[in-house]
């Protein structure tokens, strides 16, 4: 699957904020909080509705590191399923399995997540997965693969993810390697910020 390789710190100081979670965006962010370029800190051009819309969405987007076509059929997804629509796509966008192995902390950003599935490293219900894109439901049980228990790496990384508040919807044991996901997340369980109806409105018009 493809995803976007370009540079992600002109991302972060495209939407203000550190759409990544890595602390090194935040500290690029203290010191340019503006766009990128020659006149990113000093021009200023009033966004149309469509800009509003669209950078909504891009911001999304990259948030889950999913490209066009992909964010598009979920949103198609979204719309034919139960409930509100924009609250229904950021579920399915916090149910990828490489969110969820983000989310219990194993991977320390989402893309180093989506590496550690494509590798074979992650286990659901017992059965290996290799699909990042792959959407989990409530009380799966996602863990490390015993092969991988002992990765450097993966230990690594839950020394710096240990103590980090998870989110109250999914469980992990460090010490086991292994979480659960214990219910759907509702909207305010989520911890994007943004307006989920300014996407809804730019795929309706």
């Amino acid at each position: 699957m493809a995803r976007y390789t370009g540079p992600k710190a002109k991302l972060c100081r495209r939407f203000g904020e550190n759409i990544f979670g890595t602390p090194k965006y935040d500290k690029i962010l203290e010191k340019r909080k503006y766009p990128a370029g020659d006149h990113g800190n000093s021009f200023r051009r009033k966004i149309s509705d469509y800009g509003i819309h669209l950078k909504e969405k891009q911001k999304l987007r990259f948030t889950y590191g999913v490209l066009e076509k992909q964010f598009r059929n979920y949103f198609k997804k979204a719309d034919k399923m139960k409930g509100i629509t924009g609250e229904n796509l950021l579920r399915l966008l916090e149910l990828r399995l490489d969110n969820i192995v983000y989310r219990m902390g194993i991977g320390v950003t989402r893309m180093q997540a989506r590496q550690l599935v494509k590798h074979n490293h992650i286990v659901v219900n017992g059965r290996r997965v290799n699909i990042p894109s792959y959407i989990c439901k409530a009380n799966d049980v996602i863990e490390v693969s015993s092969k991988s228990k002992t990765k450097k790496f993966i230990l690594d990384n839950l020394d710096v993810t240990r103590g980090a508040a998870n989110c109250e919807w999914v469980t992990f044991d460090t010490d086991s390697m292994k979480g659960e996901v214990l219910a759907i997340p509702a909207r305010e369980q989520i911890p994007v910020i943004l307006d989920e109806r300014l996407i809804v409105e730019y795929y309706s018009k």
